[in-house]
Formats: structure tokens, C-alpha cells, sequence
């Protein structure tokens, strides 16, 4: 095929909200990162009943849904992109305002596909494989809602179409310890080709993991359909003896449920099919939402080659203070007296007073930050009240639930309170210090 007859088309696994969970929109979760976007913080109980927890769930479709730098970054980059696809089971009212904004910024189509129920990574792609492949795809890029990086989309593509294989996977070398928890794999170092894949083994296979990332041909349906045909077949389990056959129903998954790593990555390693792109760059997988911080400042710091025109400056003279890697919208409006950053991202409309000082925080569109106020490893929700002298902070870990401070939509901290490391949902109002509490 020509390369002015290719077409190319991204489908970003956006998942959705779990069963019993309590779902808040939050606007915008890094005004740099997360411009024009919506990510989703769930408040929920574990499956045991005890204690509270809370998930982030952020979207891949965030780096597609916000500014226009990040989009043309990323996606204006791929030759004849014809459509962008968001696969999930969330409410499409969710998605219809930021799809028709991205479809006009990329001039291609951009939809949101909701399922009916999960099907796994690999079963969303072939259950919407008509809508797919409506343009007639020569390749079909496949990307993970939850993951943090540079996205060398462009450079995977070409990679891609050299090796000549269904797919290509980014991969990244990581330490053993960390291994461990992603999908593991062997590749021949000299073509690159995916010898031997495993999911989150329990003994040590390598430091090369799967990054979530992948471009395939469309031959890629064919392979899944030989699942579902496989899975039919073995329905005759309910002709078994009754003990094998209830055996079999606890190891098998329901016939429609394909999982792109354990069922298709793995069984075509070895075959030539499966190839690899290796990234030297950043990158993350969101699983805490201490990680929106994390990765708010990667993008941050990568904005210093790539569009340093966002990136706020001051000497506390005429404008705040600013320290390291800092954006600011424009409509923000910001007391010369101020301090802020590094690793800061403050959204529309917010207001700070004099003297504030702001630090590894994310602050949502429409927040008023009053006189002495302290801001630190915190997301402040949009339309939220800090007051004077308050401080909300945390300790700063990534990787645990209260590791970050999180304020719903319309909080109100009083005056003089303290809030560390806790997490309070909308619209409360706090006139007592607290640490390590989620509020209800």
C-alpha cells in the first residue's frame, strides 16, 4: 500500500467507573497537563467493607482532551490520522463536550464508544471493530487510559511498518523490584521481535515491560476472533463430569472477555508477529493519585524543550515569585508577593492573595487562595475556598492513598486549618484541623 493511501486510527481504553463507587468529576486535574480535560476521583469502601478508599481514574484521553500544545504533540504528529476512538463504560455525557473540541482542534472525527459491560482490553477493541474499521485502517494504534509519557507515536509507526508483524509494543527497561508488577518480556536484540511475554510474573523474567502503548495492523481482529473461537469450543465443558466441569468454569473467563496481554500478547510471542519500540523517556502508569502530581511535573519539565512559552516566570517584583517549573493560566490572577512552585499548575480563574506559597500542587479552575496560605503536594478542587493562614498539605508519597491532600469540588478551609494528608469530598466545609482523614 501507498503511504499516501494509509490511514491511521487511535483508540484510547478510557475503562470506567467501578461497581459501588461513588464518581465526582474534577475539571481539569493540572491546568498544563489536564487543560480543557475531566478526570474522575472515586470514593468508594474496599470489597471487604472496611476502611474508605479512593481511586483516580485517570484517562489516557486527557493528553488528547486539553491544550492545544499536548495535542498537536501527540496526535498531529501521526500521517493520515482519519478517526480518534474513547472505548469505555462510562455516561457518554461524560465525553460529548471534549470529543467535539478535540475533533475540531485535529479535524478528524473524535467518539466516544461506550460498552455495554467490560470485555476486556482486547474484546473492546474487536467488540467496536466495525465502527474501526469504517475508514478502512491500515494500522490502528491502541493505547491505555492510565499511563504517563512522551508518546513517540510517530517513531512507533515507522518502527512498526519496517518490522512487518501485527504489532508493535512500547516497552521500557525498568529495575527487577519494579518489574514485577507489569507485563514482562524477552526480545531478540538485534530484530526486536517479542520472544517470550508474561503478566506480572511471580519469578523474574526481565527488565523490559510492556508500557501500555501499542500500534497494530488490522490483522490484530483476526487473532482476538480465533479467542472467541477457541472459547466457544470450549463450551462443551457442561458435557464433563460435574467436578471437571465446575473445575474449568473457575479458571475460564466468560467467552466475550479477551484480555489483550495473557490471550493475545503472549500466545503470539515467538511468532514473528510481535515487536517492540523501546522508550528512553519518561514514563508512568497512574495508579495513585499521588501520580497526577508525578506526572503533572514530567510534563512540566518536558515543556522547558518543547514549549517553554507556557512556562510562568517572576522575581516577586511585578508578578510572584516563581520557582522552577510553574503554568499558569492567563485568566489566574496571581499577587506579586506569592511564591509558587516548582511543580505547580494553577487552572483559570483562580485567585491568590499575598503571600501564599504554592508547591507540587495542582489548583483547579475558579479556587481562592486567601492571605499566608500554604498549598503543598495537593490537588485544591475547582471552585474551592482556602483561608487565611490555612495550610493544606501531605507528605508527599506517590504511591499510597493519603500521600497526596485532595479537596473535592467547593471545599471551604476555614481560617488557620490545617488539613494533612486527607481527602475530602464536595462541597464541605472545614473549621477544624485534621490529618490522615477521609471526609465523607
Amino acid at each position: 500500500m501507498d503511504s499516501a493511501d494509509e490511514k491511521v486510527v487511535v483508540v484510547i481504553l478510557v475503562a470506567g467507573p467501578s461497581k459501588g463507587s461513588i464518581f465526582i468529576s474534577l475539571d481539569s486535574i493540572s491546568a498544563a497537563f489536564f487543560q480543557h480535560s475531566r478526570a474522575f476521583i472515586s470514593f468508594g469502601w474496599s470489597t471487604n467493607g472496611s476502611s474508605p478508599y479512593i481511586r483516580l481514574q485517570k484517562s489516557m484521553f486527557h493528553l488528547f482532551l486539553e491544550k492545544r500544545i499536548i495535542i498537536a504533540d501527540f496526535l498531529l504528529k501521526i500521517p493520515n490520522l482519519v478517526q480518534v476512538f474513547l472505548i469505555g463504560y462510562y455516561d457518554e455525557r461524560e465525553f460529548a463536550l471534549y470529543c467535539s473540541s478535540v475533533s475540531n482542534e485535529l479535524k478528524v472525527p473524535v467518539r466516544y464508544l461506550k460498552e455495554d459491560k467490560p470485555h476486556g482490553s482486547a474484546g473492546s477493541l474487536y467488540y467496536f471493530r466495525d465502527r474501526i474499521m469504517e475508514e478502512t485502517p491500515s494500522h490502528i494504534f491502541l493505547l491505555n487510559f492510565d499511563v504517563c509519557c512522551n508518546f513517540p507515536l510517530l517513531e512507533m509507526l515507522e518502527s512498526h511498518k519496517a518490522y512487518g508483524g501485527i504489532g508493535t509494543l512500547l516497552v521500557i527497561k525498568v529495575s527487577a523490584e519494579l518489574a514485577s508488577q507489569f507485563g514482562e518480556l524477552v526480545a531478540d536484540p538485534a530484530s526486536q521481535e517479542v520472544l517470550h511475554y508474561t503478566e506480572k510474573p511471580e519469578t523474574f523474567v526481565s527488565n523490559l515491560i510492556n508500557c501500555g502503548i501499542y500500534v497494530f495492523t488490522p490483522n490484530i481482529f483476526s487473532v482476538i476472533q480465533e479467542v472467541y473461537r477457541l472459547r466457544e469450543e470450549k463450551a462443551y465443558t457442561r458435557n464433563l463430569p460435574n467436578y471437571e466441569s465446575q473445575q474449568f468454569a473457575i479458571r475460564s473467563l466468560p467467552t466475550d472477555f479477551v484480555r489483550l496481554d495473557q490471550d493475545i500478547l503472549s500466545p503470539l510471542a515467538g511468532k514473528k508477529q510481535l515487536y517492540t519500540y523501546e522508550t528512553t523517556e519518561f514514563w508512568e502508569q497512574i495508579k495513585s493519585p499521588g501520580m497526577s502530581i508525578k506526572c503533572s511535573a514530567l510534563y512540566l519539565s518536558r515543556f522547558r524543550s518543547t514549549s517553554p512559552h507556557l512556562l510562568a516566570s517572576g522575581d516577586g517584583n511585578r508578578s510572584a515569585s516563581v520557582v522552577g517549573d510553574v503554568y499558569v493560566h492567563p485568566s489566574a490572577r496571581v499577587h506579586p508577593t506569592a511564591k509558587i512552585g516548582p511543580n505547580v499548575s494553577i487552572s483559570a480563574n483562580v485567585r491568590i492573595a499575598p503571600g501564599v506559597r504554592l508547591k507540587n500542587c495542582i489548583v483547579l479552575d475558579d479556587v481562592e487562595i486567601m492571605e499566608n496560605a500554604v498549598v503543598v503536594n495537593a490537588i485544591v478542587g475547582w471552585k474551592s475556598s482556602l483561608g487565611r493562614w490555612s495550610r493544606v498539605q501531605a507528605d508527599g508519597d506517590y504511591d499510597t492513598k493519603l500521600g497526596i491532600t485532595i479537596l473535592g469540588e467547593s471545599v471551604t478551609v476555614e481560617d488557620e486549618v490545617v488539613v494533612i494528608n486527607s481527602i475530602v469530598l464536595p462541597n464541605k466545609v472545614l473549621n477544624l484541623s485534621m490529618q490522615e482523614e477521609i471526609i465523607l
